[in-house]
């Protein structure tokens, strides 16, 4: 058995020599990472042990393991078939405690993420071609996205990370991850469709004549909007964990929003009042000159995750 210290400076283990090879494999550790073997007081190289000689020759980038089957699930049944509870406010609390232990990890992952979608919306505004930055931004957030999922997954389940592995979404699943943020996007949309007809059927003529609308025609708009807003929030909530699950679980894209469906269901309103909860923490830290946004929304990000891992993993998380 062995003890790493990962590229954050933490301390990783123990773990086997087959799980230490892995690493070494997958880029996420190499001959100056410092190991300690079980029995012994002092870190060395990797480079130092023999053992692993031959896994430091044929480094080379792991491949991601492959998407599930069409049809499958990718979860096992046992997990799919029980029921869970969720502790809103522990979500919150170790989403807490998990930013403050990994706070350069965690604030380094948005600050990329933040810094990308920042770059690509100021390109928006660029006269004439502006469009087609915005058109960009539909094949570069999803993956980022589901980067800062396995980001914070990692770091929950006290596996080697980096702020750099924000980039695994393009690597592990990026069609898939583009094709469900587009597809739960349209669906949502869809929802609506009714209201926007509605308002430019109510609204329109006063627009059209420079007056204002009447009474009659806000009241009507603001109900319809109302009720269409209904749906909407309750597709969001049940299709929450679908990113989640094509970078983490492997699955495609349909099977994923199908299996977080499934899911949420069993306790939506658990599900949306955690939704509510971190919707308030990023608010706060929009508030707070913006800036408290690179704080907030780590913990909200987290918050998820830890709920993901009650609701979809064999082994449930523990606190920090």
């Amino acid at each position: 058995m062995y003890k790493i210290i990962g590229a954050d400076k933490k301390e990783y283990g123990p773990v086997s020599g087959d799980q230490l090879r892995e690493w070494i494999q997958q880029g996420r550790a190499g001959a100056a990472t410092l190991v300690q073997a079980e029995g012994q007081a002092d870190w060395r190289p990797v480079g130092d042990y023999p053992e692993f000689a031959e896994a430091l020759a044929a480094k080379s980038p792991a491949p991601p393991p492959p998407f599930a089957a069409a049809g499958a699930t990718g979860v096992a049944p046992e997990i799919l078939e029980r029921d869970y509870d969720l502790d809103i406010a522990g979500c919150i609390g170790q989403g807490w405690n998990l930013v403050q232990k990994n706070l350069g990890l965690l604030i380094g992952a948005v600050l990329i993420y933040l810094g990308i979608e920042f770059v690509i919306g100021v390109l928006g505004m660029i006269p004439l071609i502006g469009a087609l930055f915005s058109l960009l931004n539909l094949f570069v957030m999803a993956p980022l996205m589901g980067g800062l999922f396995y980001v914070t997954l990692q770091a929950i389940r006290g596996q080697p990370t980096t702020a750099g592995d924000v980039f695994e979404g393009f690597r592990r699943a990026f069609i898939q991850l583009v094709l469900g943020y587009v597809v739960s996007a349209i669906l949502t949309a869809l929802c609506v469709i009714p209201a926007v007809i509605v308002a430019l059927v109510t609204l329109w003529p006063a627009i059209t004549h420079h007056q204002p609308p009447t009474p009659a025609a806000v009241f009507i708009t603001a109900g319809v909007g109302l009720v269409c807003l209904l749906p909407t929030i309750f597709l969001s909530v049940n299709l929450m964990f679908t990113l989640p699950l094509i970078v983490d679980k492997r699955l495609e894209f349909w099977p994923a929003m199908q299996t977080s469906w499934k899911m949420v269901r069993k306790h939506w309103w658990q599900i949306f009042g955690l939704a509510v909860l971190v919707g308030l923490v990023n608010l706060a830290g929009f508030l707070l000159c913006c800036v408290g946004v690179l704080f907030s929304m780590p913990i909200g990000i987290a918050a998820m995750m830890y709920a993901y891992e009650t609701i979809f993993s064999a082994a449930r998380p523990q606190t920090p």
